[in-house]
């Protein structure tokens, strides 16, 4: 049996707050289902009068803990998990007994996370002890945990304070790869279970990843049925993590990769707990609360259960906070380790280690000016509307590095740019965020036009009268790829699916039956055009390195860089008003903060009389 492998985790004693743990024996070497009961805490609860069970929930942190971009330096405003700290301490002073949880892609998203301690998985992970200090009740594995492979995810993982779920992922032998599918709480007398799933589609994403083949990974609607099944009667109140969104990414028919389709099969969950798409959701299905966060750490979603003398709910609400109004807390900032992780991620961007060696590359190359135009209108990014130079590079990198005929790839931040000057690690990190590997597949014509029209569905349909280009705000914009090799139109005018229009490759249309080979990151093969059937040809060609690799290489063997747009796609089907005085009205009052960013939809010159009337 594997109960003594396990005992050491399950009886955590937090002696700081003077917390003794008491654990039950499972049932199932493979099933760990422990009940942490706090029982030496003074109960909150008052015989005869409601009780708020308050569950605060996290997700898609991305390994921000200090608010601070790495890629150009600077302190951030509305993110990190200084920030939430603040909120969570406000909160804890309200209610001591809170329930604080997280759904998963913690370890991944920084220079500090990805560069530094990613590959080091011994050393002590600044993230784990950002959600040890605190005082974390439970976290769900996100698909980002997986990217390094499965030992790396246990390492890490294995510094937790508190239980890890994923009770869809198991070994061949079938045991949960974490321990455990599920933990059940006892606090002030209410029993809350906590179950936790992973979107399945990981092998999707990192299916060459050590351990991942030998892995499964179950339909999460599927897991949760046999987790409530197991809890039984010993739970008041169930919720359930899951790092996937509302509806599903892949897995449309049978929905295995869909939040809702959990909670329409297994009705009695009272907290659902999304995340993975970087959304906010605050909602009621049936008598279910939902709700999830954007990314960053720059909201935290809070559950609100009130609760009856017999554990009945009798009220419940869901809410998502904004992080853009709390102040800094500097205690994480405080812990030595993480201090010290934090001016070691500087150093390697500088190009100097602790010990004086060179690291990160403070002199990889130089450029003669800035890559990104400005933007016209505020938080409209110039660089999903047309070309730019930083599109142009990373495709022209990626399309000699693959010898292929076309190279499809994205801006994956808004605001990510090339300074003129030298060129650090942080500024490749800026453009390519991700640590992905390229490859080339070939394509037919009409399977590239349709991959096209896949991606140019990010954009809203343009409206007569509409004075910018908007996005559509339930699809991702790091979804968005821009091709490199063909000239091509896109017409906002129509429909999805319609909108490509005078594909041009070698200086005539392209036909159908066309046989191409196409230079793509290993995640978007993968996900779209293997997971959407949008391909038939397997990868002819990989990769040694990372795509920022790849990027870095260019910057030494070619500096400096000068800023260079290859014009071969454009936006048509619109009029954007621009010589219209009304327009630029409206522009001026966006650009000073008076209205806001018409990201997901735009203004329109019609409406201008009581756009106008908003502002006075």
């Amino acid at each position: 049996m594997e109960k003594h492998r396990f005992l050491t985790v399950l009886c955590i004693v937090f002696i700081s707050i003077g917390l003794i743990v008491s654990c039950a024996t499972p049932k199932q070497s493979q099933n760990i289902e422990t009940e942490i009961t706090y029982s030496n805490e003074t109960s909150l609860r008052e015989k005869g009068k409601p009780y708020h069970l308050v569950v605060l929930g996290t997700s898609d942190i991305h390994a921000n803990i200090w608010g601070f971009s790495y890629e150009d330096g600077k302190e951030t405003t509305n993110n990190g998990m200084v920030r939430l700290t603040s909120y969570i301490n406000k909160e804890r002073e309200k209610n001591p007994h809170l329930f604080l949880i997280d759904a998963g892609d913690a370890i991944q998203g920084t220079i500090m996370s990805d560069d530094l301690f990613n590959k080091n998985p011994d050393l002590p992970h600044p993230m784990m002890t950002a959600l040890n200090a605190l005082k974390y009740d439970a976290f769900t594995l996100g698909n980002h945990e997986f990217n390094w492979g499965i030992n790396t995810m246990k390492k890490i993982m294995g510094q937790a304070n508190f239980p890890v779920l994923a009770a869809n992922v198991k070994d061949k032998k079938g045991n949960y790869i974490t321990g455990r599918g599920h933990v059940i709480l006892n606090r002030d007398g209410v029993k809350v279970a906590i179950i936790g799933v992973v979107t399945p589609d990981v092998p999707l994403w990192d299916g060459g990843k050590e351990g991942i083949e030998d892995t499964i990974f179950e339909p999460a609607n599927e897991a949760v049925k046999r987790e409530i099944k197991l809890i039984g009667d010993k739970a008041d109140i169930i919720i359930v993590q899951a790092h996937m969104g509302e509806y599903a990414e892949f897995d449309e028919e049978n929905g295995s990769d869909s939040g809702l389709k959990i909670i329409e099969d297994n009705p009695e969950v009272d907290i659902l707990q999304v995340a993975h798409m970087h959304v906010r959701v605050s909602k009621k299905v049936g008598k279910t609360l939902v709700g999830g966060v954007k990314n960053n750490a720059r909201e935290i979603v809070k559950f609100d259960l009130t609760l009856d003398d017999n554990n009945k709910v009798i009220a419940s609400e869901v809410s998502v906070i904004d992080m853009n109004t709390q102040e800094v807390n500097d205690f994480l900032r405080s812990i030595p380790s993480i201090k010290k992780a934090h001016n070691d991620t500087i150093a390697y961007i500088q190009g100097t280690g602790s010990d004086g060696s060179v690291s990160g590359g403070a002199s990889l190359g130089t450029t003669t000016a800035r890559f990104q135009p400005e933007n016209e209108i505020r938080d409209i990014p110039e660089g999903k509307i047309r070309p730019t130079a930083v599109m142009t590079l990373i495709n022209k990198i990626q399309k000699e590095a693959a010898n292929a005929d076309v190279s499809a790839a994205a801006l994956f931040k808004d605001t990510s740019d090339l300074p003129e000057g030298n060129i650090n690690y942080g500024n490749i990190f800026d453009i390519y965020k991700f640590d992905n590997t390229l490859y080339r597949v070939k394509v037919t014509g009409k399977e590239l036009k349709n991959y096209m029209e896949w991606s140019a569905e990010c954009y809203n349909q343009w409206v007569e009268g509409d004075i910018n280009i908007s996005f559509d705000p339930e699809y991702p914009g790091y979804l968005y790829d821009m091709f490199l090799g063909v000239d091509y139109e896109i017409d906002l005018s129509e429909p999805k699916g319609k909108r490509i229009k005078n594909v041009i490759f070698k200086g005539r249309e392209l036909k159908d039956d066309d046989v191409l080979t196409l230079a793509v990151n290993n995640y978007r093969y993968s996900s779209a055009l293997k997971g959407k059937n949008m391909i038939s040809a397997k990868k002819e060609w990989e990769s040694s390195g990372s795509i920022r690799d790849l990027i870095v290489k260019y910057f030494q063997e070619h500096s400096p860089v000068a800023p260079e747009v290859i014009n071969n796609w454009k936006i048509t089907g619109v009029d954007l008003q621009n010589n219209n005085p009304k327009r630029d009205e409206i522009i001026k009052l966006i650009n000073n903060g008076k209205l806001d960013v018409p990201y997901a939809k735009s203004y329109n010159i019609k409406d201008y009389d009581s756009i106008i009337k908003s502002v006075k």
